[in-house]
């Protein structure tokens, strides 16, 4: 018998790269496979660029407030898996995780990774009588997994730039285009999304006789009455598309507490013996172009991050952040930190747990040292932040 405490994750995590389609129809026919649980709850697509794992967290916190039973589902995890997929603000119990895994050993053997672990949440929120799901859309909008869900009540896309360009497009508009594919006729499509690529969704929306809402068209629905526990400048945004969701649907009474919610690895900050160390999960040149406006010094720079995201545009608008460089390699399929470090200057150590310790040392007291390039390395240097918090070890 498999031992409940620890679910088969090898098995799911080897599934990353199954199924040669993407987008709605290989998980459809999966929750399909499952009595389509989908059904038994509504839904609201979070789709966007960036921005989307705190508007997930914002709008949990607000519709919990409001006394609505919260399903919340979002990519990738920090530490656990089960922060994917949460009721009430409550993690996945493993238990569940591993009996859907033994499931789909014998009845799905060749679905996608993302596929089931969205089936996996479904099957929870209808089992838990979730009255509304919190959706986090993976890559895209139309051509993602989550546009195969039935029951969505409203559509929030948060901004639009360049991102998983081999996937969605090689410009602005043509990823707007697929984001904003998810409209649905007759249902609120909200949108802080800015520029051409404003221009394109609202046009794409409107011909999908979506109901368009925006800073412009509707400012009172995206009005803040104060600014959000989350720092940066580029949460005023989430925050305004997360009261303007509530209110359309009519949860304002949420609100407060939407705004007074956190999001780990978000700007988050840790006072360690002296110094301050900023976590946050920037991975595209979007994410830190918003990071560096919101972070104007650092003394210390410790990056890693994906080798098939851009990594030099990633990494560009840090480089005047900071007066030192740390490159490590937050995985297998990382940037060669002495690539970066022959490049940049600054020193490559490949473990981030070195590169961590190195950073720390070179930060000078009541300095600054940010940790960004990666969501992978943001949950990496944050467990060893925690585990010297405990143990007091700063």
């Amino acid at each position: 018998m498999p031992d409940p405490a620890r679910p088969d994750y090898d098995w799911l995590y080897s599934r990353t790269r199954a199924g040669r389609d993407r987008g709605p129809r290989g998980a459809r026919a999966l929750l399909d496979r499952l009595g389509a649980p989908d059904r038994q709850f509504k839904s609201i697509r979070v789709i966007g660029t960036n921005g989307k794992g705190s508007t997930c967290a914002m709008l949990e916190a607000g519709l919990i407030a409001a006394g609505v039973r919260v399903g919340r589902f979002t990519s990738p995890h920090l530490h656990k898996y089960e922060e994917r997929i949460r009721v009430g603000g409550v993690n996945l119990d493993p238990a569940r995780a591993d009996a859907f895994i033994e499931w789909a050993k014998r009845n799905a053997p060749d679905a996608a990774f993302f596929d089931l672990t969205l089936a996996l949440a479904c099957q929870v929120f209808a089992e838990e009588k979730v009255d509304i799901a919190v959706m986090e859309a993976g890559v895209g909008g139309l051509s993602d997994a989550t546009q195969a869900l039935s029951n969505v009540v409203a559509v929030a896309l948060t901004n639009v730039d360049l991102d998983h360009m081999g996937v969605l497009g090689h410009s602005v508009e043509e990823i707007a285009r697929d984001k904003a594919g998810a409209a649905l006729p007759g249902l609120p499509f909200l949108t802080t999304a800015e520029g051409a690529s404003l221009a394109v969704a609202s046009n794409v929306a409107l011909e999908r006789a979506a109901l368009v809402s925006t800073p412009r068209t509707d400012p009172a629905l995206f009005r803040l009455p104060r600014p959000p526990a989350l720092s940066g400048p580029h949460q005023l945004r989430n925050a305004a598309l997360t009261l303007a969701t509530l209110r359309t649907l009519g949860y304002a009474q949420g609100s407060e507490a939407a705004l007074s919610a956190t999001n780990p690895a978000r700007l988050e900050r840790f006072d360690l013996g002296g110094k301050t160390v900023l976590i946050d999960g920037a991975h595209n040149p979007h994410a830190t172009r918003a990071l560096a406006a919101a972070v104007p010094h650092a003394d210390v720079l410790l990056f890693g991050n994906l080798a098939r995201k851009d990594t030099q545009a990633t990494l560009r608008p840090l480089l005047t952040l900071a007066d030192q460089y740390v490159f490590t390699a937050p995985g297998d399929l990382a940037t060669p930190p002495a690539d970066l470090a022959q490049a940049h200057g600054g020193q490559a150590i490949p473990d981030p747990l070195h590169a961590l310790q190195h950073a720390l040392q070179h930060t000078p007291p009541g300095g600054t040292l940010l940790v960004t390039g990666s969501l992978y390395l943001a949950g990496t240097a944050r467990e060893i932040l925690l585990r010297r918090l405990t143990t007091g070890d700063t």
